[in-house]
């Protein structure tokens, strides 16, 4: 494989961060790299479905979100009842593995960008949906799992969740609410008034992800450590889990009749796990899950198998199995 800048950039990070190194990247930079990142793509979506009918989204729309549902689902059983993890921790997991994340989209969107491969911009729309349902549903497994440890589960359960709070931080969360609004600016405005503000959102992208992804392999680093004391099972299961994500994803992109490269999109968005979104959720609707183990699988586990070995392999997979 030959590596893409951005992705050494993260490697650096990591080597930082494992050799104890003072290397630091700024909580302000942080926060507004993440920010920049969110809304180009949004707007880069928006402007992309400016292009199409909505309605013609509607049906496939509903299809890649109940797929996207069999992973959570598919997730669960493997972490409750071979890994032996509580069904708090299993159902936090599932969730975070359900869920999706932009940063691991955004490479797969610079890779395809290298290789000059012609995807639609309106894949950040399922990108925005598959955010949420999964976090709904883990919540859902968790609580069903109450009545074994005698609080009561079932229905009851599912009435003591905070509906509205959890809702709020899922919607209104930094990742959903900029991709979103960059979504709705992108589609008022359309090819011809993103034209000015183009080489701030599409020509630096490429160059502001390789800093992001800088503090990424930082973040990662330390986590590794707190997530080895949890044995190999975890390890494992976040690097498969995102194989059989991304079969989930190729086989409903040749359903829909996805081209390659908006199927390589698909299947690393399947195959992704959130770090952003569901933690805040988690947090909140499961406060008995250890975000140690979500935490330490999905941003130091999966997050770099994806950039290194996993993208490479959905995007073969695309190639292999979907129209060009």
């Amino acid at each position: 494989m030959v590596f893409d800048p951005i992705v050494l950039f993260f490697l650096l990070g990591l080597l930082a961060g494992l050799s104890k190194s003072d290397l630091k990247i700024p909580a302000a930079i942080y926060e507004a790299l993440s920010i920049y990142l969110l809304l180009a793509i949004g707007l880069k979506g928006g402007v992309e479905l400016s292009k199409y009918p909505l309605g013609q989204l509607v049906g496939s729309s509903a299809i890649v979100l109940a797929a996207g549902m069999l992973i959570p689902v598919i997730a669960f059983p493997v972490l409750r009842f071979v890994g032996r993890l509580s069904h708090y921790d299993s159902a936090s997991i599932a969730a975070h593995y359900g869920s999706v994340s932009v940063v691991t989209y955004s490479v797969a969107v610079a890779t395809l960008m290298e290789r000059q491969w012609q995807h639609d911009g309106y894949m950040v729309v399922y990108l925005a949906l598959l955010e949420m349902p999964a976090l709904i549903l883990g919540v859902v497994l968790a609580r069903l799992g109450d009545q074994r440890d005698g609080q009561g589960g079932g229905l009851a359960a599912l009435a003591r969740i905070h509906w509205g709070r959890l809702a709020h931080e899922v919607f209104f969360g930094k990742s959903i609410l900029l991709l979103i609004g960059g979504l709705i600016i992108g589609y008022a405005a359309g090819e011809k008034g993103y034209e000015p503000i183009a080489p701030v959102f599409k020509e630096a992208f490429k160059g502001l992800l390789a800093l992001f992804l800088l503090e990424m392999g930082l973040v990662a680093a330390s986590r590794i450590a707190a997530f080895r004391s949890y044995g190999a099972f975890l390890v494992g299961f976040a690097m498969v889990m995102p194989l059989v994500s991304a079969c989930v994803g190729i086989a409903t992109a040749r359903y829909l009749g996805f081209s390659a490269g908006n199927g390589a999109l698909l299947a690393t968005l399947y195959a992704s796990a959130s770090y952003i979104a569901a933690p805040a959720a988690m947090r909140i609707a499961v406060p008995q899950a250890n975000p140690a183990l979500s935490i330490g699988a999905s941003l130091g586990v999966t997050f770099p198998f994806n950039l290194f070995v996993g993208i490479p392999i959905y995007v073969w997979m695309a190639r292999t199995f979907l129209p060009g």
